[in-house]
């Protein structure tokens, strides 16, 4: 089906992994392309509950963009691949169903902003963060400058984003870009799991949350909760889990 993604479907969760190694899994224009049809056949999909991204081999995650493809770009061919980047990672940070970054190896520039994209990170403990994009005198430009400021706080963004230097997996659990660390032969097992616990609760609600969390500002993220506290009252999911609360048994929700 892809020619630089592997697809697999394990108990309603789509693994997909970025498979370039001998090119460290970096993002391509096709990459992107087939990324974005994934994730559209991930959102269709009613049998599929959720999400991992990770990359083929033992050294990346995706180790960033194909920067040969960046050659000869003039300044409004420059903003139109960041503004197609950053639409495709707003489908993933939007998603209504939840994706996880398995993090293994280098997740440097777009890869970091791909994981960051995701709704939380898990890594091996080889895994390195960064956003070196100044070294090639440029900056992020998949949504990296605002989702490391969000993550990691505004110094230590600044900090990484304009030294271009790197994180290892330790560090970035201190700081908050990841969620935990993993032994790199479990990595994806582990991601699958979460996923599969999450899979237990309803799946309406799961939306909401991310949809919340994701409101911009204060006041929208404020808004954005009341209205999604009110949709989850309109569901029969809400209605099974309060009575099977008061009943003292597992609830069984069905999406609606």
């Amino acid at each position: 089906m892809y020619e630089t993604l592997l697809t697999e479907v394990r108990d309603r969760i789509l693994v997909i992994t970025i498979n370039r190694p001998d090119k460290l899994n970096a993002l391509n224009r096709k990459v992107m392309s087939e990324l974005e049809k994934a994730l559209a056949g991930l959102i269709g999909d009613e049998n599929l509950f959720g999400a991992v991204i990770t990359g083929a081999g033992p050294k990346a995650f995706v180790a960033g963009a194909d920067i040969g493809e960046f050659v000869g770009l003039t300044r409004e061919e420059g903003k139109a691949l960041a503004k197609r980047g950053q639409d495709i990672f707003f489908s993933i940070e939007r998603s209504p169903k939840p994706i996880i970054a398995a993090v293994n190896g280098f997740a440097l520039g777009g890869g970091c902003e791909l994981a960051m994209a995701c709704h939380f990170r898990i890594a091996s403990e080889n895994a390195r963060f960064g956003q070196p994009e100044v070294n090639l005198g440029l900056i992020p430009g998949y949504g990296g400058t605002q989702r490391l400021t969000r993550l990691i706080g505004k110094g230590r963004a600044i900090e990484l984003l304009i030294t271009g230097n790197n994180i290892e997996a330790a560090k970035a659990l201190q700081f908050g870009l990841i969620n935990d660390i993993v032994p790199p032969e479990s990595l994806v097992d582990r991601a699958v799991t979460i996923l599969q616990f999450i899979g237990t609760k309803a799946p309406v609600a799961v939306a909401q949350c991310i949809a919340a969390a994701n409101a911009e500002g204060s006041a929208g993220g404020y808004h954005q909760e009341l209205e999604g506290f009110g949709i989850c009252f309109g569901t029969e999911d809400v209605k099974e889990g309060t009575a099977a609360f008061l009943e003292k048994r597992k609830a069984a929700f069905k999406g609606r």
